[in-house]
């Protein structure tokens, strides 16, 4: 699965790389409660794809956190994936991989990082909110 090719395809579509704006046009629900350690999940119910977000998250993580569960219900929609937990983000899980590989892709796609050629991979990441230990999930082909 070419999951940078996906996330560049769905912003495509959609014509847009914000993941909440991309979650409402596909009708895939967001809703924020109170997860305690739990950063988010996304979940599919009786053909209702929902994406649950810790309410207590800063907006760059929780943007983040959006843009994997979105990830997970693009390329893989029929499953309900584990809780994405603190210590999950770099999971090596291969779905796990994948949702973030995706998240990565759409918050920070190839012409948003050449138009900061002075900028360093890392500091782009810390930018858009994407956490730097995934920075390098990050493609150029």
């Amino acid at each position: 699965m070419d999951v940078k090719k996906i996330a560049v395809q769905t912003a495509a579509k959609y014509k847009t790389w914000n993941p909440y704006e991309i979650a409402d046009a596909r009708d895939v629900q967001i809703i924020y409660a109170p997860l305690k350690s739990i950063l988010g999940y996304y979940t599919k119910y009786k053909r209702i794809q929902c994406i649950i977000l810790n309410d207590k998250l800063p907006y760059p993580l929780q943007r983040f956190v959006c843009a994997h569960e979105l990830g997970h219900s693009i390329c893989h929609t029929n499953m309900n994936t584990q809780w994405l937990k603190q210590n999950t983000l770099v999971s090596t899980d291969r779905i796990e991989r994948e949702a973030s590989t995706f998240a990565v892709e759409l918050l920070l796609p190839d012409d948003l990082v050449r138009e900061y050629p002075e900028y360093s991979l890392e500091h782009l990441c810390v930018m858009v909110g994407i956490p730097l230990d995934l920075c390098l999930l990050k493609k150029f082909y």
